[in-house]
């Protein structure tokens, strides 16, 4: 089992507070499933916290869009707050690569990609975990 969480900007609004989602990516987590996220899909785990009551994120390679990406678009003043800063708040491990190159990051069963060239990879990373744990 798995949740993909993709990006766009709207999901900088919808996703960090929504408690379903928190509550979703946290039962999957803990339950054997994959996690994984895309570009500002990552929002949804900025404020993820486990039972354990750290975050999900917290010392956990992970990616999603920059700081330096968002400035580049122009939406850096547009956003609520900066993915990558919150991630890195929340205790992730923060892997950046240079600005619309694709970068996936495969931490456990928590996969995130930086934007949208990094998709496909995400996508082929979990289906990789997901035979993984079928082999089981």
């Amino acid at each position: 089992m798995a949740v993909y969480f993709v990006g766009g900007h709207g999901a900088m609004w919808d996703f960090p507070d929504n408690e379903a989602i928190k509550k979703l990516a946290a039962d999957m987590y803990e339950k054997g499933g994959i996690v994984g996220s895309v570009c500002h899909g990552a929002a949804a785990l900025v404020n993820v916290k486990l039972s354990t009551g750290e975050f999900l994120v917290q010392n956990k390679n992970i990616t999603g869009f920059t700081n330096n990406e968002e400035k580049a678009v122009k939406k850096d003043a547009v956003v609520p707050f900066l993915l990558e800063s919150a991630l890195v708040k929340s205790g992730g491990k923060f892997d950046a690569k240079p600005n619309f190159e694709p970068n996936v990051q495969v931490a456990d069963r928590l996969v995130t990609g930086q934007n949208p060239a990094s998709s496909k990879g995400v996508g082929e990373a979990m289906v990789k975990l997901l035979d993984q744990i079928q082999a089981r």
